[in-house]
């Protein structure tokens, strides 16, 4: 499981931030304790300070003071939060899941996708790389219920394609595209900000892409 440089980075930047915002206000709220201290001790008796307004700054000092410790505790909960999904997510590593992608990945020569219809008919899977250039074109006849379709990485030439992610997309027999899942194996996990990211291989999708766990 791996965790991005940008992600400690942008950590460590919101806690240093924080850390900087409670030291500068600690420092105002003294010195205007001690301003405030020294006024009323010497303040003229004939025309004595107006602590109503003394007293509204010091409800907004307190105020300040209460959102940044807010803040520090809410850091403190994303960062936990971020560490429980990683640590869930990781669990699928080396399984076989399904997600929702308009790309299928590649490994050690095999990549594969389901689908569901309600009843039977030809269906057409597509696959084209990142270029647009078709690689396959294949129709097969589905059945009524889930189907699954399975690829070994070779063109419509005949050539074996190199591992990677390739897009795909499959259609009806009215030439309307079909909802389907891609398959492929967990094989690493990695934040991205705030969110994990599940990879296939070379396939990245977000955990909320994650429909089903397969073996």
């Amino acid at each position: 499981m791996t965790v991005s440089a940008t992600t400690a980075a942008q950590a460590v930047t919101t806690a240093a931030n924080t850390n900087a915002a409670g030291a500068t206000l600690s420092s105002n709220f003294n010195t205007f304790l001690t301003l405030l201290t020294a006024q009323l001790k010497n303040q003229d008796p004939t025309s004595p300070l107006d602590t109503n307004q003394f007293t509204q700054q010091l409800v907004q000092y307190s105020t300040v003071e209460q959102q940044i410790n807010t803040n520090a505790n809410l850091t403190t909960l994303i960062d936990l939060n971020r560490a429980s999904t990683l640590y869930q997510a990781s669990a699928m590593v080396g399984h076989q899941v399904g997600v929702s992608a308009t790309q299928l990945s590649l490994q050690n020569g095999n990549a594969g996708l389901q689908f569901t219809l309600a009843a039977s008919q030809p269906v057409t899977v597509t696959i084209s790389d990142n270029s647009g250039v078709q690689l396959v074109k294949q129709t097969v006849s589905g059945s009524a219920g889930t189907n699954a379709w399975s690829w070994s990485g070779v063109n419509a030439n005949g050539r074996v394609l190199p591992d990677g992610a390739y897009n795909v997309g499959v259609t009806g027999a009215n030439g309307v595209a079909l909802p389907f899942t891609v398959i492929g194996k967990a094989t690493g996990v990695v934040t991205n900000g705030t969110t994990p990211t599940l990879s296939l291989g070379s396939l990245a999708v977000p955990m909320s892409a994650v429909q089903s766990i397969v073996n």
